[in-house]
């Protein structure tokens, strides 16, 4: 399914859910026919292939919305101190996501390839010595040493699986992940561990981490920009037009509202390609705010097509940090180093 498809089937389930119980049956055969490519996988009539290195899974069951792509990248970099040159592989779904991951983890090698087979080999031969898996739960052609998966409390205790709703498979499918890790933005940590308990039921004795996706800064979007980087004070009582393309524009809108930005929305589907005409109107709209501030997601795209005479673009860097369960995942990654440092 395309990233413009399941935004506009995501217009559908935000309604009164007509839309949502309409779409139903399909989502009945949708839910049959991924569990009989899953029962091939567990049955040994279709098999998962060695990617050459450790290999770590980041993934999700639903469709957008959960922090994967810090989430990669944080793990990536923990790989990368532990002594391993990581590669971080992707779908190549469009053009952000490779481009977001080399400003994260500009050391690790990127490619985009939707062969994950292929897209291995090429990282090898290029030094590879570890791999990330981004948005890889439900690609189980690939084999991995450690599977994370990924569920949002802004989101919630998710039910329908596509088209009807959000979930790629049944939430029984959690059993096959290692690690079940709660991300929350705006979120409380009593919604976080709420979140979390109601998740396990469905994985008894998979441990649980909480993790949080909190802002750091606001840093110039565009590469060739003078300016430096901003505190998060500087969102403080101003009218901030607030740009995204993004599986939950809300939670991001959110975290501007909560350090005092009036906030003016710009959302656009999720990995929605800016049309020059979009980018021109966008700037329009921005004029007379005091800031206009994207994601990194969207910096990527918007970066030497800004037009120079409209307000200087920011985006608003995220830190992964974690509540609960640090110890755990970090021995789960440091088990997959033979020689990892103390």
């Amino acid at each position: 399914m395309s990233r413009g498809a399941a935004g506009r089937l995501e217009a559908l389930w935000g309604r009164d859910g007509a839309g949502a119980r309409a779409l139903t049956p399909f989502s009945w055969l949708y839910a049959a026919a991924m569990g009989v490519r899953n029962a091939a996988y567990d049955l040994g009539v279709l098999s998962a292939h060695p990617l050459g290195a450790p290999t770590v899974s980041v993934g999700n069951l639903s469709v957008g919305g959960t922090g994967k792509t810090p989430v990669s990248a944080w793990i990536a970099a923990r790989l990368q101190a532990l002594g391993l040159r990581p590669a971080v592989l992707l779908r190549g779904y469009g053009d952000d996501e490779p481009l977001v991951h080399r400003r994260l983890t500009p050391d690790a090698i990127v490619v985009a390839d939707p062969d994950r087979i292929a897209g291995a080999a090429k990282a090898l031969r290029r030094g590879a010595r570890a791999f990330v898996l981004d948005d890889a739960f439900q690609y189980r052609r690939a084999a991995r040493d450690l599977d994370l998966v990924l569920v949002s409390a802004e989101r919630g205790h998710l039910v329908r699986q596509l088209p009807a709703g959000p979930l790629r498979e049944g939430r029984s499918a959690l059993a096959r992940a290692d690690l079940l890790l709660v991300t929350r933005k705006t979120a409380s940590r009593t919604l976080a561990e709420d979140t979390a308990r109601r998740w396990a039921e469905y994985a008894p004795g998979i441990p649980t981490v909480l993790l949080t996706l909190a802002p750091s800064a606001l840093v110039p979007a565009v590469a060739a920009s003078a300016e430096s980087p901003r505190s998060l004070a500087a969102l403080d009582g101003k009218r901030v037009v607030a740009v995204s393309a993004i599986g939950d524009h809300v939670a991001f809108e959110s975290q501007l509202s909560r350090h005092g930005a009036v906030v003016e929305s710009q959302a656009f589907p999720d990995h929605h390609a800016y049309s020059e005409e979009e980018v021109l109107a966008v700037a329009r709209r921005a004029e007379g705010a005091d800031l206009v501030v994207c994601t990194l997601k969207d910096a990527v795209k918007l970066d030497g097509r800004w037009p120079a005479q409209a307000p200087a673009l920011w985006y608003l860097s995220q830190a992964v940090g974690i509540e609960r369960g640090a110890s755990e995942l970090d021995a789960r990654l440091r088990a997959l180093v033979p020689t990892a440092p103390t």
